[in-house]
């Protein structure tokens, strides 16, 4: 029987118990509300909260550079540089609160980072001591550099076991793979990784990556907080891809090397130039940077010869006063003028030929055969100079390419309404104006290309990371010359290589071949040029009736041979090893009756 002194502890026992578990069920209730319904908002307040959130960087990777084949030229390793804090590691030995202090010692922990970084706990320790020893309150001394990601990994997860005086630090280190192969065409980047030059910097839009960040917190002793972290990826570069075959430009690099050393040429290049695309195949240089070491040649080669060196051309343009006078109808190849070796015309000004001959009755085709300075500018003169000056525009002179080359050069051609009577004539036979290698190759394009020229290319694509393929816009082309034209210019030109009295060193057996050799004055500074002292080049087509490349070589200041027969073997070499790569079909239609050389 229940009385009422029972019933009084057992209520009070009941409201007692209702109550604890009314304090209970509040505390559950506010515990899933911060670790469960709110957690998300609670860590990103402690991650904003710069005393307790930790930001490291996920550094993206630069994009690969590739050639035409997808040949890797140009790739990112990310390495990490490793610091430690000093003084925060003596703070934590000197801790006496277990909650504050990290599980390892440091004379362990010293040991395990020692094993990941490749040095002896010994030497840690010893780092850090000389440090503090030097500064009490130092909070920096370097660990090791360059070390790979599963080191960086490694030294992470001792960091957020408590070792907070651990900083890492990610860096992109640029690997060429070929090394110096179109080391002046890849460019390179300074130590704090800026593109500086070459596609490097033309594409770097495309290559660069963007970093990305892990974010977490850390509680005491410097543990990270489970649930806390928070991170963005990064985005890596997107690749480029060129239109130069790398094969292929090794061995003219060899080449070229071995050619320019054997004429005593301080330097020498090649380019070639797919016709029907005006897409760059190879530009191969002597010197040339290997984007590794660019210390490893002066810093006059870091840049590309092809498209930063401008010179008067000499003879190799003097098809191209050909095609101005022959679209113009102001003469055929086959019209003549009395040429003697030297010539001093009613202006006051005086033309010389590069060798002594009596009067003759020279052909245009002949002209070009003996390259005749005389009588081009007589042929070249049967056009007004203004005309003459147009069609040196159109063919690309005194323009940069459509390539926009870092430190491309345009070349220098002045308004024919300033040319003295020297230069009147002059200009018919490529001097006083300049030009690049990479003009002259563009402007022997629009000549095999039945007159269209068309803007040359170095680049085919960016491929974005995520696998979005961005084509280079396609080549603009405009008509310069007629079809008739281009190809009477090209039977002159093959007559030139049959006729010539470089044909047996440029013949490439198989193959119809056109092609002019120039051997150009270069400028003392003075006003004059250097007495013996010449820039030689040579450039060709191939296959002549069906053209698909051009090739131009370029020596600078030969001491053996000093005249354009410098180029021939390094031409002959370049041509072979071109239509070989790229297996082009001999040639099958034989050459026309050849072209007087005098009427």
């Amino acid at each position: 029987m229940t009385t009422r002194a029972t019933r009084g502890p057992r209520r009070r026992t009941v409201a007692a118990l209702a109550v604890i578990l009314a304090v209970l069920a509040a505390f559950v209730f506010r515990l899933v509300d911060i670790q469960i319904v709110h957690a998300d908002d609670h860590v990103a307040e402690g991650v904003n909260d710069g005393n307790l959130g930790t930001t490291e960087t996920i550094a993206g990777s630069r994009g690969d550079i590739v050639d035409d084949n997808g040949t890797v030229l140009a790739s990112s390793v990310l390495v990490y540089d490793s610091i430690l804090d000093p003084k925060l590691i003596q703070d934590f030995e000197d801790q006496t609160d277990p909650k504050r202090k990290p599980d390892l010692p440091w004379t362990d922990a010293s040991e395990r980072i020692a094993a990941i970084v490749g040095k002896s706990g010994d030497e840690v320790r010893e780092l850090v001591a000389a440090k503090l020893a030097e500064d009490r309150n130092s909070q920096y001394v370097e660990l090791a550099k360059g070390l790979s990601t599963e080191q960086y990994l490694e030294l992470r997860d001792l960091q957020r076991e408590g070792l907070a005086y651990i900083h890492m630090t990610p860096r992109s280190v640029r690997v060429y793979p070929n090394g110096a192969v179109a080391g002046s065409a890849l460019g390179f980047l300074n130590g704090a990784g800026e593109a500086q030059y070459g596609i490097e910097k033309m594409q770097n839009q495309c290559l660069s990556a963007e970093n990305g960040e892990i974010t977490y917190l850390r509680g005491q002793g410097g543990i990270t907080i489970p649930g806390s972290e928070r991170s963005t990826p990064a985005v890596d570069g997107g690749t480029v891809q060129l239109t130069i075959n790398s094969d292929l430009n090794w061995y003219l690099q060899q080449m070229i090397a071995e050619e320019a050393k054997k004429q005593g040429a301080q330097a020498g290049s090649v380019t070639v130039v797919e016709v029907a695309t005006g897409k760059i195949r190879a530009m191969a240089e002597y010197p040339t940077v290997d984007p590794n070491d660019i210390d490893g040649v002066k810093s006059t080669y870091w840049r590309s010869q092809i498209f930063a060196d401008a010179y008067e051309p000499g003879s190799t343009f003097k098809p191209i006063t050909a095609a101005a006078v022959l679209n113009e109808g102001a003469a055929t190849p086959l019209t003549s003028v009395t040429a003697p070796s030297r010539e001093h015309f009613p202006n006051g000004a005086e033309v010389n030929d590069p060798f002594s001959h009596p009067v003759y009755q020279y052909t245009f085709a002949g002209a070009l055969i003996d390259s005749s300075n005389v009588s081009l500018s007589k042929f070249g003169t049967k056009i007004a100079p203004e005309v003459r000056y147009d069609y040196l525009k159109k063919f690309g002179v005194g323009q940069d390419t459509a390539v926009q080359f870092p430190a491309e050069q345009a070349g220098v051609i002045h308004d024919p309404a300033t040319w003295d009577n020297q230069t009147l004539y002059t200009t018919t036979f490529g001097q006083a104006f300049t030009v690049t290698p990479a003009q002259i190759a563009g402007a022997y394009q629009a000549l095999a290309n039945d007159g269209q020229k068309l803007d040359l290319s170095l680049v085919e694509s960016c491929t974005s990371a995520d696998g979005t393929v961005t084509e280079a816009a396609k080549p603009k082309g405009e008509q310069v010359v007629t079809e008739k034209t281009a190809t009477e210019v090209r039977r002159m030109l093959e007559n030139v290589a049959v006729q010539g009295g470089l044909a047996d060193a440029v013949e490439v057996p198989g193959y119809r071949i056109g092609m002019k050799t120039g051997t150009a004055q270069k400028p003392n500074g003075k006003g004059g040029y250097k007495s013996g002292i010449f820039f030689t080049n040579m450039a060709g087509i191939a296959p002549i009736e069906d053209p698909q490349y051009v090739v131009v070589v370029t020596l600078d200041e030969p001491t053996k041979i000093r005249t354009s027969a410098a180029t021939a073997d390094a031409f002959q070499k370049a041509m072979t090893q071109v239509l070989k790569t790229y297996r082009v079909v001999p040639s099958s239609q034989p050459m026309d009756a050849l072209l007087p050389k005098f009427d």
